[in-house]
C-alpha cells in the first residue's frame, strides 16, 4: 500500500479534538507518550495500516481530527492489546483505538462499505433492539451491507443451515427489554455530555 505523505500543519490542527481524545477514559495518559515505537513494531498489522499506531497516537494528541478518524488504523486493529502491554508509559492504546472508532462512527467519517464499521454499528442496534445479537441477521446485514456478492454466494449454505434448524431469520430478544434501553440510553447521555 503506497503512503501519500502529506505535511502537517498546526494550523490543521483541530484542539477541541486533542483536548477531548486526552479527556477521555484510557486518554488520560496519552501526553507521555514518548513516540519511542514500541507499540508499532509490536502491532501484528502496523504493515497493513496507512499510519502506524505510534503515528497514530502522535496525531490524535496533536489533534489531526480529520487524519485519525478517516485512518484504516484504527479498524484494522485487532484488540490484541500487544502494544498496551509492551508500552514503557503505559498508556492504554487499545482503549484509545476503541475510543476513536466510536467517534467516527458517531461522525460518520468511516470508510464507506468497510466491513468493521458497518458490523460494530449493527452490533449496536441489535443489542438495543432486542437485547441481544441474531448471528445470522447479523451476517446478513454485514454482506448486504458491504459486499453482497458475497452474500448470494453463501445463499446455498444459508438454506442448509436453516433447513437443517441451524439458523434462524427470526431475531431472539430478552425480556425486560425496556430496562436495558434505559441504561444503554442513560450511557449514551453521559457519553454526549463528556463530548460536549
Amino acid at each position: 500500500m503506497a503512503l501519500e505523505q502529506k505535511i502537517k500543519y498546526e494550523g490543521d490542527c483541530d484542539r477541541e479534538f486533542a483536548k477531548w481524545v486526552v479527556s477521555q477514559t484510557g486518554g488520560d495518559n496519552l501526553r507521555h507518550c514518548i513516540q519511542c515505537g514500541v507499540c508499532s513494531a509490536t502491532c501484528p498489522l502496523s504493515l497493513y495500516m496507512d499510519y502506524t499506531p505510534r503515528r497514530l497516537i502522535n496525531l490524535a494528541r496533536e489533534g489531526f481530527k480529520k487524519e485519525v478518524l478517516g485512518s484504516f488504523t484504527i479498524w484494522l486493529c485487532a484488540s490484541c492489546y500487544a502494544c498496551r502491554v509492551e508500552c514503557p508509559k503505559k498508556i492504554h492504546i487499545t482503549d484509545i483505538m476503541y475510543l476513536l472508532k466510536r467517534r467516527a462512527i458517531e461522525e460518520g467519517v468511516y470508510p464507506r462499505r468497510f466491513p468493521i464499521p458497518v458490523l460494530a454499528r449493527e452490533f449496536a442496534r441489535m443489542v438495543f433492539a432486542f437485547g441481544r445479537v441474531n448471528e445470522t441477521l447479523l451476517v446478513m446485514d454485514l454482506f448486504l451491507r458491504t459486499n453482497w456478492f458475497r452474500f448470494l454466494s453463501m445463499t446455498g449454505l444459508g438454506l442448509n443451515l436453516m433447513r437443517t434448524g441451524r439458523m434462524s431469520l427470526l431475531p431472539d430478544h430478552i425480556k425486560r427489554r425496556r430496562e436495558l434501553r434505559k441504561v444503554l440510553d442513560a450511557i449514551d447521555s453521559d457519553k454526549t455530555e463528556a463530548v460536549s
